[in-house]
């Protein structure tokens, strides 16, 4: 979901109004995918390094944040299970408890699960789990010899998740900027120049097309 603070920045509004315009966006991208069939769809809204920006930006974040929890909610009425990926750690009280919220009241649903990465890091997530292992086998309840990709893959935040496979960026930035690195591992990667307030159903369709004609190797040869 990127390139809110850019559209902004064209229309000479500021960069909440960009993030404003990226939340209007949203239903448009999970009204698609559930059109499509799609069952799993993750989204990337706030990482842990955008604690960096402007502290009026943060705070504009949180409030849409809890906004969209609300949004969320609604798309239960659809099938939806809301499924959040990120840390609690310097959440404000009301946007942790929306995000709770959506996540209890769509928890049973199972057309679409919709993942949202907010106050997420790939990196972060991966050194939890390392930590959590490391712990185990110190405390002897856990034997190292026994620690593969199966058994670290159990222990992310919410395990059941699958792998991603396709990767889409907007805002023609070509990098993944620590999004869910360890489920990212094999994802087809498209990078798009549309920033994502401007990006439409009908892109993410063509999307898809273009996934679909794509041969996926896995590392193995041709």
């Amino acid at each position: 979901m990127d390139g809110n603070g850019r559209w902004a920045a064209l229309r000479g509004l500021s960069r909440t109004r960009g993030h404003q315009a990226g939340v209007l966006a949203l239903p448009r991208v999970v009204d698609t995918a559930l059109e499509e069939g799609i069952e799993h769809l993750s989204l990337f809204f706030f990482s842990t390094e955008n604690w960096n920006r402007p502290r009026g930006e943060v705070a504009a974040l949180m409030r849409l944040t809890a906004q969209l929890a609300d949004v969320f909610r609604g798309y239960g009425e659809r099938g939806v299970r809301l499924r959040w990926l990120g840390s609690e750690a310097r959440l404000p009280g009301a946007t942790l408890a929306a995000l709770r919220r959506a996540e209890a009241e769509t928890c049973d649903n199972r057309v679409m699960t919709l993942a949202f990465c907010f106050n997420h890091g790939g990196r972060e997530e991966i050194a939890h789990v390392a930590t959590c292992l490391a712990r185990a086998s110190a405390d002897g309840a856990l034997d190292p010899g026994l620690i593969d990709e199966a058994l670290f893959t159990r222990h992310l935040p919410h395990a059941d998740l699958p792998d991603i496979d396709m990767l889409v960026r907007t805002s023609g930035e070509q990098r993944i900027s620590n999004f869910m690195l360890w489920r990212a591992a094999y994802a087809e990667l498209f990078f798009v120049d549309t920033l994502w307030p401007d990006f439409t159903g009908e892109e993410l369709r063509a999307l898809l097309a273009a996934f679909a004609a794509r041969k996926r190797r896995f590392g193995a040869g041709v």
